[in-house]
């Protein structure tokens, strides 16, 4: 192996209709989203505090860069997809960082998705004005 590669581990994050595409690399704790700084991509201070939380409670914030590519869903989706993806690298990357990871709830998938619309309603459960005239 030549010096200038690098091991990349990879995990697959998804939330809501988030799905992300994450790529952890040994260094100094970047973290690239869709090609933009994590600064640029996520306006809100709490989602990047979701991104990172994985990093944090692992203490490898400046171990690793994160590339990743997010598509699909709103923000808040994305950074959960985001969090759920680095999770799954940096188990795939050391495996004495599962207890911790799983004990923070960060290895499993949120199960909630959107309430499909039903006939007769108007959305999932709002249903038309009733009128007793």
């Amino acid at each position: 192996m030549a010096k200038s590669e690098k091991i990349i581990y990879y995990g697959t994050g998804r939330r809501k209709s988030s799905v992300a595409r994450v790529r952890i690399v040994e260094g100094s704790g970047k973290i690239t989203i869709n090609g933009k700084d994590i600064d640029e991509f996520f306006g809100l201070e709490t989602l990047k505090v979701i991104v990172r939380q994985p990093l944090t409670v692992t203490n490898t914030t400046s171990k690793y860069d994160v590339i990743c590519s997010v598509k699909g869903g709103g923000f808040t989706g994305q950074a959960g997809a985001i969090r759920h993806g680095i999770a799954r690298a940096l188990n795939e990357a050391n495996s004495e960082y599962r207890p911790t990871l799983k004990q923070n709830g960060f290895l499993t998938r949120d199960p909630r998705m959107k309430e499909r619309k039903k006939y007769g309603l108007k959305k999932a459960r709002k249903a038309p004005q009733f009128s007793k005239r």
